[in-house]
């Protein structure tokens, strides 16, 4: 019975209508995202937590227009060394599973409203970018807690961007819109995150006041050789255009992809090629550099590691 309840688990986390065979691995999987979660509520009081910062910038001018806030969690004791980097698709699963998500997102909205704003005062028009999921937007009071950090930290609502994932689109929860719909009212920005990648349709988009479409990596890896993929990014942007919101790239590593996504008239973009993840430091050199062609302002300190892209 333990078996197949792991197994049944398996399946709904792989999106469910699907069928999964119990094997020992995904015993000891939960076992670890067990233990995982155990250790978040430790993490949290002892600040084991900090946010790194990739750069979003415009494709045209180089400029950085602004910046995606990303949880990182060094698992010990970074004055000494004992311990590690936990991958993020670890711990923000059992983050999840276990609702401290909320609390960790909480954290995570603070300090990048905060880091926003200190930016602000050296670049007007930067913004600061957080992803929510769909527990965090459901918890109590999240609009209120929307509003008072932006009240707290100074930032104007309109540098904020709450990114979601397509999939909430699908999901079609209503407190879920009905909150977002509050957020944008109040001046914030919503976007949708990696577009085209969780089936949303046409109809999907009216749900949501939308400001800003990303496409997803998934994309933009395929530009130069792989003409339906190709095709697929050029019409999301022809499309974003049309709706009139904002497009942004994610995943740039290439030089053709840059190009491609340049032709296409693409707003923005973020990647490893544009600038990896970095601390925030690292941004404001940027910012104090930008206008510099994309790609060669990088800080090379930033392991693998460290730069996977998560939400949180």
């Amino acid at each position: 019975m333990r078996n197949a309840d792991v197994a049944m688990s398996r399946a709904k986390e792989a999106g469910g209508d699907r069928v999964e065979v119990y094997a020992a691995h995904m015993h000891e999987d939960v076992v670890r995202r067990l233990e995982i979660a155990s250790d978040l509520q430790r993490a949290l009081s002892n600040g084991e937590f900090e946010l790194y910062y990739q750069p979003i910038v415009n494709l045209e001018t180089s400029r950085v227009t602004g910046a995606e806030a990303l949880v990182r969690w060094w698992r010990g004791d970074r004055e000494s060394g004992e311990g590690g980097w936990v991958g993020p698709r670890e711990f923000l699963g059992a983050a999840e599973e276990s609702g401290l998500i909320v609390p960790l997102g909480e954290w995570v909205l603070r300090e990048a409203c905060a880091q926003g704003a200190v930016w602000r005062r050296s670049s007007a028009d930067l913004g600061i970018s957080v992803n929510v999921s769909a527990r965090q937007i459901t918890a109590p009071r999240f609009t209120a807690g929307v509003a008072a950090v932006l009240a707290d930290t100074g930032l104007p609502p309109a540098a904020l961007t709450i990114e979601v994932n397509e999939r909430i689109l699908v999901a079609e929860d209503e407190v879920i819109t009905g909150r977002l719909a509050e957020l944008h009212r109040l001046g914030v920005r919503m976007a949708i995150d990696d577009f085209g990648t969780g089936y949303a349709s046409l109809a999907h988009l009216r749900r949501l006041p939308l400001d800003i479409i990303k496409i997803g990596p998934e994309f933009v890896a395929g530009l130069g050789h792989d003409d339906t993929l190709t095709l697929l990014t050029r019409t999301a942007i022809q499309l974003g255009r049309a709706l009139g919101l904002r497009v942004v790239a994610e995943g740039i590593e290439q030089p053709r992809q840059l190009l491609a996504l340049r032709e296409m008239g693409c707003d923005e973009g973020q990647g490893f090629l544009v600038a990896r993840p970095m601390a925030a430091a690292g941004v404001d050199a940027l910012i104090r550099t930008s206008g510099v062609a994309a790609g060669e302002a990088q800080d090379p300190s930033v392991s693998e590691c460290e730069t996977t892209r998560v939400s949180g």
